[in-house]
Formats: C-alpha cells, structure tokens, sequence
C-alpha cells in the first residue's frame, strides 16, 4: 500500500472575503502577519494542491494522511477554501484521513461552532469508534486493507494569547491510543500514528512550551507499545525524519507542503515486511521524489 503523508498547507483567501467582526481579537494581529509577511510564502498553496493531486495519482498513492494547519486564522471562508483546494486529495482508494492544526483551531469560536467538523467531518470516521472519547472523533481509527492502519489524536486546541501557539494531547486521548497500540484488531498491522504537533524537533529535543506539544514525553509513552509503525506530524514547516532510542517507530515530519522554497511530503510504502520512507519536494513546477534518500522503517 502507498500512503502519501503531507501538512501545513495554509490555504488563503483575501483579507476582505474573512468576517471582520471575528477579527477584534489575535486573529487581527495575524491577519496583519498575512498581509504584510507570512503570506507571501503561501501564495501558491492551491496551484500547488492541483498539482499534488497529479502526483497521487502518478504515483498511483492508495491513502493520504494530513496532519492539520489547512488555513492561517481558522474563519469558514478559509476552511471552505481548504477543503476546495484538497478534494483532489481525498479520492484515493482508501481516502483521506487528517486531523486539525492550531491555526485551524485557532479561537475557541471554532470549536463552539464546530467549524472543522463542518468542512472535514466527513473524514472524521472512526472505524473503532468504542476509542472515541472527549465527545469527538478522537483517537480515530481507520483500517486500511490487510496490513495498515491509522490512528489520529487531536493535539490542537485555541490559544487566544497572541504569543502562544502550543498544543496538547487529552490525557483521555493518550489512554485510548497506548491500548490501541495493543490491540489484537491492529496487530500484526504497520500503524500511522497521526497528529499536528511535532514531539520531537528535528535535533530530538521537544519544541519549546510557548510553540510546542506540551504533554510530548506522555505522547511518546503512549506510542512506546507500537510494534511497527511511523508517526507523523506537521507544525514544524521543514520536513525531517527522526529515530528515538525508546521508540521502534521512527517520527516523520512533512514539513509544509506548500510553504515557497521549503515544500516537502514523505511517501511509504507499506508490505508484509514493513515499510520504506521517500521524501519529496517541490521543482519546476512539480513534486518529485529524492530516491537516493529511500530508508527502510
């Protein structure tokens, strides 16, 4: 099976198209950051989209996993725009499964008004849904043919601080996912364990508290069980991979998939044996594949 893994896509729309009486808070001060820098980088997210689609299907991908931050300020607009732009996405045989980023979530009006759910909850399917705890999807579970399944924990959560941008996983979630891990429904099974935020950054030390997961080392705790498996994230807009001596599952982080200059994806493919890793990126136009750096998972 071959699973596509990318991130951060940020999908804009102008500043005039948001609703400005949600704006008299911190979602103002990044829309000025939009505007006047962040922006720029992200310009060419939908183009680049059409033509990821055209990759998945060059590359023939059966599943495709997104770890969340489809917009910058979390508004309908933006996440209407978002899911537009990814339906080139979300056709592949074994579909889509993806979890929200903190820019999704970005205000507590989104989570009161269920906004993610209303444009992505059709891949908010559970296939175990006796996990589902917290009143939501989460952890979801989907099994994919005979030998993959993902699991997907929701690290993201409002941060109204202006200086805050950190996520956490529930203790409820943790729970779940560390018996999901022994589970004789997943065993034998290569496991994706999916969410936003990075547990590790790229030199193997957590993220710092203002940015960060804040309950990573409990995270790791509760993937220690995992037999065989990745586990994936964004949030970090450079692509990397990472192996802990705690951990038989390596972390792979997309990167952003569309952030100008930095656009990376990783692509597994998944057999009997276990798995192998190629990074992508983005040139002339088109995503590729850096086969010289394949690694066997």
């Amino acid at each position: 099976m071959r699973v596509l893994h990318v991130s951060d896509v940020h999908v804009s729309v102008p500043l005039w198209e948001m609703p400005w009486h949600q704006m008299l808070n911190k979602r103002f001060i990044g829309a000025m950051n939009l505007a006047l820098r962040r922006g720029r980088h992200f310009a060419g997210a939908r183009r680049k989209l059409a033509q990821l689609a055209e990759f998945c299907s060059e590359q023939d991908v059966d599943l495709v996993v997104a770890t969340g931050d489809y917009t910058a300020l979390g508004t309908a607009p933006e996440l209407a725009a978002a899911r537009e732009a990814v339906q080139g996405l979300t056709t592949r045989r074994y579909g889509y499964v993806t979890v929200p980023g903190n820019h999704d979530i970005y205000l507590r009006d989104v989570v009161r008004e269920r906004r993610f759910e209303r444009y992505f909850g059709d891949f908010l399917r559970s296939d175990l849904p006796e996990y589902c705890v917290d009143d939501g999807p989460w952890p979801l579970v989907r099994l994919c043919g005979d030998n993959v399944a993902v699991v997907a924990v929701n690290s993201a959560r409002p941060n109204p601080e202006p200086w805050r941008s950190s996520g956490a996983i529930p203790a409820a979630q943790l729970v779940a996912l560390e018996s999901l891990c022994r589970d004789p429904r997943l065993a034998g099974r290569f496991i994706f364990v999916a969410t936003h935020y990075a547990p590790r950054r790229a030199d193997a030390t957590p993220d710092h508290r203002a940015h960060g997961l804040e309950n990573s080392d409990e995270f790791l705790a509760a993937c220690a069980g995992l037999a065989q498996g990745a586990i994936l994230h964004g949030h970090i807009h450079r692509r990397f991979q990472l192996a802990l001596p705690q951990l038989r599952a390596r972390i792979f982080g997309a990167g952003s998939a569309t952030c100008e200059g930095r656009e990376g994806l990783w692509l597994f493919d998944v057999d009997g044996s276990g798995a192998t890793a190629v990074p992508g990126f983005f040139h002339e136009g088109r995503y590729r594949l850096d086969l010289a750096a394949k690694l066997r998972v």
